[in-house]
Protein backbone atom coordinates (compact mmCIF):
# COMPACT_ATOMS: atom_id res chain seq x y z
CA UNK A 1 0.00 0.00 0.00
CA UNK A 2 1.60 3.59 -0.93
CA UNK A 3 1.78 5.92 1.85
CA UNK A 4 1.27 9.81 2.20
CA UNK A 5 2.50 11.61 4.74
CA UNK A 6 0.49 14.27 6.61
CA UNK A 7 2.50 16.99 8.35
CA UNK A 8 0.54 19.13 10.44
CA UNK A 9 1.07 21.58 13.21
CA UNK A 10 0.32 25.03 14.83
CA UNK A 11 2.03 28.25 12.86
CA UNK A 12 5.38 29.06 13.60
CA UNK A 13 6.16 24.84 14.46
CA UNK A 14 8.74 24.69 11.75
CA UNK A 15 6.77 22.72 9.51
CA UNK A 16 7.84 23.98 5.93
CA UNK A 17 11.48 22.96 7.13
CA UNK A 18 10.79 19.55 8.15
CA UNK A 19 9.13 18.40 5.29
CA UNK A 20 11.75 19.51 3.19
CA UNK A 21 14.09 17.20 5.34
CA UNK A 22 11.95 14.35 5.49
CA UNK A 23 10.86 14.76 1.08
CA UNK A 24 14.88 14.92 0.59
CA UNK A 25 15.07 11.47 2.37
CA UNK A 26 12.25 9.70 0.78
CA UNK A 27 11.87 10.87 -2.60
CA UNK A 28 8.81 12.94 -1.38
CA UNK A 29 7.15 16.10 -3.25
CA UNK A 30 5.27 18.80 -0.85
CA UNK A 31 1.55 19.41 -1.15
CA UNK A 32 0.17 22.54 0.99
CA UNK A 33 -2.49 22.24 3.21
CA UNK A 34 -2.72 25.85 4.79
CA UNK A 35 -5.43 28.16 3.58
CA UNK A 36 -3.34 31.06 3.76
CA UNK A 37 -0.25 30.01 1.81
CA UNK A 38 -2.93 29.59 -1.35
CA UNK A 39 -2.97 33.34 -1.88
CA UNK A 40 -0.47 34.06 -4.70
CA UNK A 41 -0.14 37.88 -3.95
CA UNK A 42 0.88 37.62 0.04
CA UNK A 43 4.49 35.15 0.19
CA UNK A 44 5.76 36.63 3.12
CA UNK A 45 3.06 37.59 5.25
CA UNK A 46 1.55 34.03 4.94
CA UNK A 47 4.79 32.32 5.65
CA UNK A 48 4.92 30.42 2.52
CA UNK A 49 8.67 28.59 1.91
CA UNK A 50 10.59 30.99 -0.52
CA UNK A 51 13.42 28.82 -1.01
CA UNK A 52 11.87 25.19 -2.30
CA UNK A 53 15.76 23.71 -2.35
CA UNK A 54 15.17 21.45 -5.35
CA UNK A 55 11.94 19.66 -4.07
CA UNK A 56 8.93 20.13 -6.18
CA UNK A 57 6.14 21.52 -4.00
CA UNK A 58 2.54 21.76 -5.26
CA UNK A 59 -0.88 24.29 -4.26
CA UNK A 60 0.88 27.35 -2.88
CA UNK A 61 0.51 30.74 -4.10
CA UNK A 62 -1.52 29.82 -6.94
CA UNK A 63 -5.15 31.73 -6.09
CA UNK A 64 -5.82 35.45 -5.86
CA UNK A 65 -6.86 36.98 -2.64
CA UNK A 66 -9.95 38.81 -4.53
CA UNK A 67 -11.13 34.47 -5.24
CA UNK A 68 -13.11 32.26 -2.91
CA UNK A 69 -11.26 29.55 -2.35
CA UNK A 70 -13.01 26.75 -0.21
CA UNK A 71 -12.25 23.45 1.51
CA UNK A 72 -13.70 21.38 -1.31
CA UNK A 73 -11.64 22.98 -3.74
CA UNK A 74 -8.55 22.22 -2.10
CA UNK A 75 -9.42 18.67 -1.92
CA UNK A 76 -10.14 18.41 -5.33
CA UNK A 77 -6.73 19.81 -6.17
CA UNK A 78 -5.06 17.74 -3.36
CA UNK A 79 -6.88 14.28 -5.11
CA UNK A 80 -5.33 15.02 -8.36
CA UNK A 81 -1.90 16.01 -6.53
CA UNK A 82 -1.78 12.92 -4.79
CA UNK A 83 -2.43 10.99 -7.72
CA UNK A 84 0.25 12.33 -9.71
CA UNK A 85 2.74 12.03 -7.48
CA UNK A 86 2.29 8.53 -6.85
CA UNK A 87 2.23 7.81 -10.52
CA UNK A 88 5.75 9.34 -10.78
CA UNK A 89 6.65 6.61 -7.42
CA UNK A 90 7.02 9.40 -5.28
CA UNK A 91 5.95 10.05 -2.25
CA UNK A 92 3.06 12.85 -1.55
CA UNK A 93 4.22 15.25 2.11
CA UNK A 94 0.58 17.12 2.78
CA UNK A 95 2.05 19.93 4.96
CA UNK A 96 -0.27 22.93 6.83
CA UNK A 97 -1.77 23.84 9.83
CA UNK A 98 -5.46 23.94 8.45
CA UNK A 99 -7.12 21.19 10.56
CA UNK A 100 -10.66 21.24 7.94
CA UNK A 101 -7.86 20.41 5.18
CA UNK A 102 -7.01 17.58 6.46
CA UNK A 103 -9.96 16.48 7.91
CA UNK A 104 -11.47 16.23 4.45
CA UNK A 105 -8.90 14.40 2.78
CA UNK A 106 -8.93 12.21 5.46
CA UNK A 107 -12.82 11.34 6.53
CA UNK A 108 -14.20 12.96 2.72
CA UNK A 109 -16.17 16.24 2.40
CA UNK A 110 -20.36 16.45 2.12
CA UNK A 111 -21.70 16.83 -1.07
CA UNK A 112 -24.02 20.05 -0.23
CA UNK A 113 -26.08 20.89 -3.13
CA UNK A 114 -25.15 24.17 -5.48
CA UNK A 115 -26.35 26.71 -4.44
CA UNK A 116 -26.84 29.78 -7.55
CA UNK A 117 -25.50 33.07 -7.46
CA UNK A 118 -29.10 34.86 -7.34
CA UNK A 119 -30.14 32.90 -4.47
CA UNK A 120 -27.27 33.61 -2.71
CA UNK A 121 -27.68 37.42 -3.39
CA UNK A 122 -31.21 36.83 -1.96
CA UNK A 123 -29.45 35.45 1.49
CA UNK A 124 -27.53 38.41 1.25
CA UNK A 125 -29.73 41.26 0.62
CA UNK A 126 -31.34 39.63 3.26
CA UNK A 127 -28.07 39.96 6.23
CA UNK A 128 -27.33 43.73 4.47
CA UNK A 129 -30.87 44.54 5.24
CA UNK A 130 -31.26 43.65 9.08
CA UNK A 131 -27.86 43.14 10.04
CA UNK A 132 -26.00 40.65 12.17
CA UNK A 133 -27.54 40.12 15.35
CA UNK A 134 -30.93 39.73 13.35
CA UNK A 135 -29.80 37.95 10.88
CA UNK A 136 -27.87 35.34 13.52
CA UNK A 137 -31.24 35.32 15.25
CA UNK A 138 -32.95 34.36 11.98
CA UNK A 139 -30.65 31.27 11.41
CA UNK A 140 -30.65 29.62 14.32
CA UNK A 141 -34.62 29.48 14.16
CA UNK A 142 -34.55 28.43 10.68
CA UNK A 143 -31.59 25.67 11.44
CA UNK A 144 -31.19 25.03 15.22
CA UNK A 145 -28.19 22.72 14.40
CA UNK A 146 -26.48 26.00 13.98
CA UNK A 147 -26.81 27.44 17.92
CA UNK A 148 -23.42 27.34 19.25
CA UNK A 149 -21.68 26.54 15.93
CA UNK A 150 -20.86 30.21 14.47
CA UNK A 151 -20.86 33.94 16.20
CA UNK A 152 -22.66 36.75 14.57
CA UNK A 153 -19.37 38.11 13.32
CA UNK A 154 -18.66 35.40 11.17
CA UNK A 155 -20.71 36.89 7.79
CA UNK A 156 -19.72 34.06 5.11
CA UNK A 157 -20.60 31.55 7.41
CA UNK A 158 -23.74 32.19 8.09
CA UNK A 159 -24.68 32.94 4.75
CA UNK A 160 -23.74 29.35 3.79
CA UNK A 161 -25.83 27.81 6.64
CA UNK A 162 -28.60 30.16 5.86
CA UNK A 163 -28.62 29.21 2.06
CA UNK A 164 -28.59 25.88 2.47
CA UNK A 165 -31.00 25.13 4.93
CA UNK A 166 -33.35 27.55 3.43
CA UNK A 167 -33.11 26.28 -0.29
CA UNK A 168 -32.71 22.46 0.43
CA UNK A 169 -34.47 22.13 3.60
CA UNK A 170 -31.56 20.18 5.54
CA UNK A 171 -28.97 21.63 7.50
CA UNK A 172 -25.81 22.21 6.35
CA UNK A 173 -24.87 19.79 9.74
CA UNK A 174 -26.66 17.40 8.15
CA UNK A 175 -25.25 17.16 4.51
CA UNK A 176 -22.03 16.73 6.42
CA UNK A 177 -22.97 13.15 7.79
CA UNK A 178 -22.81 11.76 4.09
CA UNK A 179 -19.24 12.27 3.25
CA UNK A 180 -16.81 10.68 0.36
CA UNK A 181 -13.34 10.70 0.22
CA UNK A 182 -11.67 9.82 -3.54
CA UNK A 183 -8.32 8.66 -2.00
CA UNK A 184 -8.69 5.03 -1.43
CA UNK A 185 -5.78 2.05 -1.58
CA UNK A 186 -3.17 4.49 0.31
CA UNK A 187 -2.14 4.21 3.70
CA UNK A 188 -2.02 8.06 5.55
CA UNK A 189 1.06 8.61 8.09
CA UNK A 190 -0.45 11.20 10.70
CA UNK A 191 2.60 13.21 12.09
CA UNK A 192 0.95 16.26 14.27
CA UNK A 193 4.09 18.67 15.40
CA UNK A 194 2.81 19.66 19.58
CA UNK A 195 5.45 22.08 20.05
CA UNK A 196 6.26 23.19 23.65
CA UNK A 197 4.10 26.68 24.00
CA UNK A 198 6.90 28.56 25.07
CA UNK A 199 9.18 27.74 22.00
CA UNK A 200 6.65 28.42 19.43
CA UNK A 201 5.78 32.03 21.20
CA UNK A 202 9.52 32.69 20.76
CA UNK A 203 9.62 31.44 17.38
CA UNK A 204 6.62 33.53 16.92
CA UNK A 205 8.23 36.85 17.41
CA UNK A 206 11.63 36.27 15.82
CA UNK A 207 9.66 35.28 12.44
CA UNK A 208 7.44 38.62 12.65
CA UNK A 209 10.22 40.52 13.59
CA UNK A 210 12.06 39.38 10.31
CA UNK A 211 8.15 40.31 8.37
CA UNK A 212 8.72 43.51 8.98
CA UNK A 213 12.06 43.84 7.73
CA UNK A 214 11.61 42.12 4.54
CA UNK A 215 9.28 43.56 2.71
CA UNK A 216 6.22 42.41 3.98
CA UNK A 217 4.75 46.51 4.27
CA UNK A 218 4.84 46.44 0.78
CA UNK A 219 2.46 43.33 0.67
CA UNK A 220 -0.15 45.09 2.74
CA UNK A 221 -0.21 48.20 0.62
CA UNK A 222 -0.15 46.02 -2.66
CA UNK A 223 -3.13 44.20 -1.00
CA UNK A 224 -4.72 47.09 0.00
CA UNK A 225 -4.38 48.82 -3.67
CA UNK A 226 -6.50 45.35 -4.89
CA UNK A 227 -9.62 46.39 -2.46
CA UNK A 228 -10.41 42.87 -2.01
CA UNK A 229 -13.72 42.26 -1.04
CA UNK A 230 -13.63 42.46 3.20
CA UNK A 231 -16.06 39.00 3.17
CA UNK A 232 -13.24 37.12 1.41
CA UNK A 233 -10.98 34.71 4.13
CA UNK A 234 -8.06 36.90 2.52
CA UNK A 235 -8.69 39.66 4.24
CA UNK A 236 -7.77 36.78 7.87
CA UNK A 237 -4.33 36.86 6.97
CA UNK A 238 -2.38 37.32 10.71
CA UNK A 239 -0.75 40.53 10.37
CA UNK A 240 -2.65 41.66 7.58
CA UNK A 241 -5.44 44.36 9.31
CA UNK A 242 -2.51 45.65 11.16
CA UNK A 243 0.08 46.39 8.33
CA UNK A 244 -2.62 48.55 6.33
CA UNK A 245 -3.44 50.59 9.68
CA UNK A 246 0.17 50.69 9.97
CA UNK A 247 0.82 52.14 6.54
CA UNK A 248 -2.36 54.65 6.98
CA UNK A 249 -1.00 56.07 9.99
CA UNK A 250 -3.18 55.22 11.98
CA UNK A 251 -0.96 52.65 14.42
CA UNK A 252 2.90 52.65 14.94
CA UNK A 253 4.80 50.12 14.18
CA UNK A 254 5.94 48.73 17.29
CA UNK A 255 1.62 48.73 18.19
CA UNK A 256 1.53 46.83 15.03
CA UNK A 257 3.67 44.34 15.58
CA UNK A 258 2.66 43.68 19.56
CA UNK A 259 -1.05 43.26 17.22
CA UNK A 260 -0.26 40.86 15.28
CA UNK A 261 2.13 38.75 18.00
CA UNK A 262 -1.38 38.66 20.31
CA UNK A 263 -3.43 37.53 17.34
CA UNK A 264 -1.17 34.52 16.43
CA UNK A 265 -0.76 33.71 19.86
CA UNK A 266 -4.36 33.60 19.77
CA UNK A 267 -4.50 31.36 16.75
CA UNK A 268 -2.20 29.05 17.72
CA UNK A 269 -4.26 28.51 20.89
CA UNK A 270 -7.50 27.91 18.07
CA UNK A 271 -5.08 25.39 16.19
CA UNK A 272 -3.64 23.71 19.13
CA UNK A 273 -7.56 23.31 20.59
CA UNK A 274 -8.59 21.92 17.04
CA UNK A 275 -6.39 19.57 16.80
CA UNK A 276 -6.34 18.08 20.24
CA UNK A 277 -10.08 17.88 19.43
CA UNK A 278 -9.66 16.46 16.41
CA UNK A 279 -6.21 14.29 15.76
CA UNK A 280 -6.22 12.12 18.71
CA UNK A 281 -5.10 9.20 16.47
CA UNK A 282 -2.00 11.26 14.82
CA UNK A 283 1.36 10.57 16.19
CA UNK A 284 2.50 14.06 18.13
CA UNK A 285 6.22 14.66 18.16
CA UNK A 286 7.41 17.65 20.95
CA UNK A 287 10.76 17.69 19.82
CA UNK A 288 12.25 21.26 18.88
CA UNK A 289 15.94 19.32 17.56
CA UNK A 290 15.52 19.45 14.07
CA UNK A 291 17.86 16.73 13.41
CA UNK A 292 16.43 14.68 16.12
CA UNK A 293 13.06 15.18 14.82
CA UNK A 294 13.89 14.44 11.54
CA UNK A 295 15.33 10.74 12.61
CA UNK A 296 11.96 10.37 14.32
CA UNK A 297 9.38 10.72 11.62
CA UNK A 298 11.63 9.02 9.02
CA UNK A 299 11.44 6.32 11.67
CA UNK A 300 7.72 5.91 11.75
CA UNK A 301 7.19 6.57 8.11
CA UNK A 302 9.81 3.41 7.35
CA UNK A 303 8.11 0.95 10.21
CA UNK A 304 4.56 2.28 9.47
Amino acid sequence: MKKVILLAGPTASGKSDIAIRIAKKINGEIINADSMQVYKEIKILSARPQDYKKIKHHLFGFVSVKKTFSTGQWLKEVNKKVNGILKKNKTPIIVGGTGLYFKSLIDGISKVPKISKIKRNQVVKLYDKIGPEKFYKKLIKLDDLSKDKINYNDKQRMIRFYEVKYFTGKSIFEWQKSKKTNLSGVKFIKVFLNMPRDWLLENIEKRLKKMFRTGVMKEAIKFKKLKVKKDLSSNYILGLKELILLSDQKIAKKEALERTIIRTRQYIKRQMTWFRGQMKDWEAFEETNRLNLEKKILKLIRTA
